[in-house]
């Protein structure tokens, strides 16, 4: 029983295979891009004639009898055929139109009917017949067509053609996706020539246009450059601007040290000079004590004893000289009174008058010489004490100017203090307000001109002084050395 159980399980599972292994051999599925064509038995298709003898299938599958019945495979991919023709147009131009042509079986079942009746076992040669079909009908189409148009419209032609075509690719069961045309070849150059002004114009344009753009763009440019060397102009200046400040910052920083040390020091020189001041105060009147006192007192001393000397002499030579006067004088009576005691005798003898008036003339002569003899002295020996004098007073003007300049002018007061109240002597009557100190301002200003005239004093002295030295530049001294005039001294004029 089992063994029999077994045998039976081992049939069904042969005849299940079996059975499967029929059914995929029976069992056909249409691709997507294919239909099948069944035949060898009656069928009736929807949309097809009846009694056409197959059945077409795509997208499903289906139960082919094998023995029975056959199946081919029609491809409903899309094919393509260069298109180049050679075509005349209307106006007898020969051209020739490259193109291509993308086509395919159509999807529905008359359309793969009829295909498969004409390209099933000829599917490689589709693409020829069908350049044939569009061949014929664009020489047809280009021949009713000018140049212009065909350059102008490519898509009437295009249309025009896949109208003229559709008839027939209908009835092969193709249908047209794309028909493009490519190229138009012009053997003759009547396309180039046609283009010609137009290209002229164009290129005549395009070279304006170049032009222009070459205008604005070089003033753009220029524009650009312009604000670049704006930006940096300003940027330079910025930047001038702020290194001049780190400059005089640094330059401060610098100098702030050096400008300490300066301030230091110059508080340093106040103070000395200061203190060199107090000291050159403090000299110059200890100067004053030990020096200047002392050289007005011997100036003082000098200048007495030398007027003093000076008095002296003159006495002497004005004595000697009255002395030498007398005795001249007397001589001259002397001889006189002899030449007159001869004159008489010579009278009283008569012949010797004339030698009377002689010894008289000679007389009076020696006289006369005598007396000339005692000026000359007297006036020499009166030159030679002013001159004492004279150097005296230099001496003790080197020494001291100002001190015997004072004393001359202390000698002159009554007389400068008179010459100032001389304003006052022909004043009548004189009314003061203010009583006692009225009398005591007109006193004082009375002393103030006196005082004008005592500085007016000092400078005609000091100019006369001057003139004096210029004027003694070159004269011998005393001993008969000339003085050179930057040694010699103002010497002030005796009164």
């Amino acid at each position: 029983m089992p063994m029999v159980v077994g045998v039976v399980a081992g049939a069904v599972v042969v005849a299940v295979l079996v059975l499967i292994g029929l059914f995929k051999l029976m069992w056909r599925v249409a691709e997507p891009n294919e239909a099948l064509i069944i035949s060898g038995s009656k069928h009736r298709t929807e949309g097809l004639e009846e009694g056409m003898g197959f059945r077409i299938v795509t997208g499903r599958g289906t139960l082919v009898l094998p023995g029975v019945q056959a199946v081919r495979k029609l491809s409903l991919d899309l094919n393509e055929t260069e298109l180049q023709v050679d075509c005349v147009t209307h106006q007898g131009i020969p051209l020739k139109v490259r193109g291509v042509v993308i086509f395919k079986v159509g999807d529905d079942f008359v359309s793969i009917a009829n295909a498969a009746r004409r390209f099933l076992d000829q599917q490689r040669l589709m693409s020829e017949r069908v350049h044939n079909v569009f061949a014929g009908h664009l020489r047809s189409i280009v021949g009713g067509l000018t140049v212009e148009d065909m350059i102008r419209d490519r898509e009437k032609l295009t249309g025009q053609t896949r109208a003229a075509c559709g008839t027939e690719m209908e009835k092969l069961g193709l249908i047209v996706d794309s028909l493009q045309i490519h190229e138009i070849e012009d053997p003759t150059g009547y396309i180039q020539n046609l283009a010609m002004p137009h290209a002229a114009a164009v290129q005549r344009d395009a070279r304006i246009a170049q032009a222009e753009a070459n205008r604005l763009a070089t003033e753009a440019e220029q524009q650009s450059y312009a604000r670049m060397a704006e930006a940096t102009r300003d940027s330079e200046i910025l930047q001038a601007g702020y290194q001049a400040e780190r400059d005089k910052a640094a330059a401060a920083s610098q100098q702030a040290g050096p400008l300490a040390a300066a301030a230091a020091r110059q508080e340093v020189v106040v103070q000395e000079t200061r203190v060199a001041e107090l000291e050159a105060h403090r000299r110059e009147q200890q100067l004053q004590a030990d020096v200047r006192k002392p050289a007005d007192a011997k100036a003082y001393e000098k200048r007495t004893l030398a007027e003093a000397e000076r008095d002296a002499r003159i006495s002497a030579a004005q004595a000697k000289a009255k002395e030498t006067e007398l005795a001249a004088a007397a001589e001259a009576t002397r001889v006189k009174a002899a030449a007159t005691a001869e004159a008489e005798a010579t009278r009283t003898r008569g012949a010797a008058s004339a030698d009377a008036t002689r010894a008289t003339g000679q007389a009076e002569a020696a006289a006369a010489q005598a007396k000339g003899l005692a000026e000359a002295e007297a006036t020499k020996a009166q030159g030679l004490a002013e001159a004492e004098a004279i150097k005296a007073r230099a001496a003790a003007l080197a020494e001291n100017q100002e001190a015997v300049v004072a004393q001359q002018l202390a000698e002159k007061w009554p007389e400068i203090v008179q010459a100032g109240a001389s304003a006052f002597g022909n004043v009548d009557n004189m009314v003061l307000l203010n009583g006692a100190d009225g009398m005591g301002e007109l006193f004082a200003k009375a002393l103030t001109m006196g005082g004008t005239g005592l500085g007016l004093a000092r400078r005609l002295l000091s100019s006369m002084d001057g003139k004096e030295a210029a004027a003694e530049g070159s004269s011998p001294s005393l001993n008969g050395a000339v003085t050179p005039p930057s040694q010699r001294v103002p010497v002030e004029r005796e009164n």
